[in-house]
């Protein structure tokens, strides 16, 4: 009879080793490897391996066509992330920090699944079948069509998925279901990895979509390996601070659609609601002629978005300088303070700097840095940009600024709002953009002169 092996797993890059050691030979992480049981294979699970039913190779002209491939739900933020809707047959990843909202997110998921599609299947292993009533109670999802299972068997898991064939499944989490034939405790490498694998093989034959929810480390990551973002088909993340209202829903795998689509939602009494506007809420706190602060159009996937880009200095005589940046990069914010001191003329040697994105909103474009730019030198000079004024731009090391795509729907959703002049790089306009008045400039010297007016310039450090 064939043994059990023992092999060691990388939760990173889940690469195998025979040996422990403490850095991962292929992707070179400290301390990520970790114990991993091989079954036999007369001991693998009859679903596995199938002889008798084995696929054949057909024409995929021959494949058959889904008249209802995907199943949407009325919430258009979560169809867009998803590509338009939960594919049939697929594994969806939804990740978070603890208390972010997963769980009442995909409560309300699975309420408009049963309105419009049948049955919906909630296998809770971390709460008890009374505590998620409480929450469907609170969220207004009791009706007969959302089956409640708290179970963290995988192989009972998936018997009822089996039998009751609903139109989504949900686990919640894959770290605490487990397999018994596995001798490790739930949550670790083997298990997590097997009931994903488990789990993968029944979306794919009963082509009922199974959605499953990860825990996030501290580092921001889903734990357990990171081979299983690479079985899913979907990784989506639920982003948010607890203290703000606004969760934003990120894709950032996605087999059938876009991986740069966001959507928007607010934390409120009775739950999650979709924000259909975003710029109107994201800039519904913002103080027009406020000196550091500048707006800019940014897109997130198909989508554009204004946000708010503040930034504040202090006086600091000391040695160490402090650098600190909230929404955006702070290798990006290190870079454009070196171009806005040398080719801007402005001395920030004494400076401390601090950068904070309104709202919650992660800026992961270079389309901010003119914006970011001008809050600096709005500082310095103790005055605001004009009202109405937004600022889109790359800013290149020479002190250039560059253009950015899809600079016609920025300038659309900028006008939309009532903003009525914009500083875009040259060649990116034609002078007018219906109410919106452009004005294109060549190199962030030539930026900061069109922000503001000559009789404020006395104040450059």
């Amino acid at each position: 009879m064939p043994k059990t092996t023992i092999t060691f797993v990388c939760r990173d890059c889940g690469g195998e080793s025979l040996r422990w050691a403490g850095q991962c030979p292929h992707c070179r992480a400290w301390n990520t490897l970790e114990e991993f049981t091989v079954k036999p294979a007369a001991a693998r699970h009859a679903g596995s391996n199938r002889p008798g039913e084995r696929a054949r190779p057909v024409p995929i002209t021959e494949v058959e066509e889904d008249d209802e491939p995907r199943i949407r739900l009325a919430w258009d933020e979560i169809n867009r992330v998803l590509g338009g809707g939960f594919v049939k047959g697929s594994l969806v990843l939804v990740g978070g920090e603890p208390g972010v909202g997963k769980s009442t997110l995909l409560m309300h998921a699975a309420l408009q699944v049963t309105a419009r599609h049948g049955t919906v299947l909630y296998a809770s292993a971390e709460e008890s079948a009374r505590q998620v009533r409480m929450r469907a109670a609170r969220l207004g999802a009791l009706r007969p069509e959302l089956l409640m299972l708290a179970e963290n068997d995988v192989d009972a898991v998936i018997a009822a998925i089996e039998e009751t064939r609903p139109a989504l499944a949900v686990v919640d989490s894959i770290q605490t279901v487990y397999d018994a034939s596995l001798d490790s405790a739930p949550g670790s490498v083997t298990q997590v990895r097997e009931a994903a694998g488990r789990l993968m093989r029944t979306a794919k034959e009963t082509g009922v979509p199974i959605v499953l929810v990860g825990h996030v480390t501290k580092d921001g990551a889903i734990a357990g390996p990171r081979v299983l973002e690479h079985m899913v088909d979907t990784v989506l993340y639920l982003e948010g601070e607890r203290r703000l209202d606004f969760r934003i829903l990120r894709a950032t795998k996605n087999r059938f659609g876009a991986t740069d689509e966001i959507g928007i939602f607010a934390m409120g009494d009775g739950g999650l609601h979709e924000v259909e506007d975003p710029s109107a809420v994201l800039l519904a706190e913002m103080s027009r002629a406020a000196t550091g602060t500048a707006v800019v159009p940014i897109l997130e996937g198909t989508r554009p978005l204004l946000v708010e880009i503040q930034s504040l200095l202090s006086s600091n005589e000391g040695a160490l300088l402090r650098r600190t940046a909230n929404g955006i990069d702070l290798n990006r914010v290190h870079m454009i303070l070196a171009v806005v001191e040398k080719r801007g003329n402005i001395n920030l040697a004494q400076k401390d700097v601090f950068v904070n994105v309104a709202g919650g909103i992660r800026i992961t474009e270079t389309a901010a840095d003119l914006g970011l730019a001008l809050t600096i030198a709005s500082n310095l000079r103790n005055a605001p940009l004009p009202d109405g004024t937004v600022a889109i731009g790359e800013l290149g090391l020479a002190g250039e600024v560059r253009r950015v795509a899809q600079m016609e729907r920025r300038l659309s959703e900028a006008a939309r709002r009532g903003f009525t002049r914009a500083i875009i790089p040259r060649g990116a306009g034609d002078g007018a953009t219906g109410s919106m008045r452009t004005i294109e400039v060549r190199d962030l010297a030539e930026a900061i002169d069109s922000a503001f007016p000559a009789h404020i310039k006395s104040g450059v450090a």
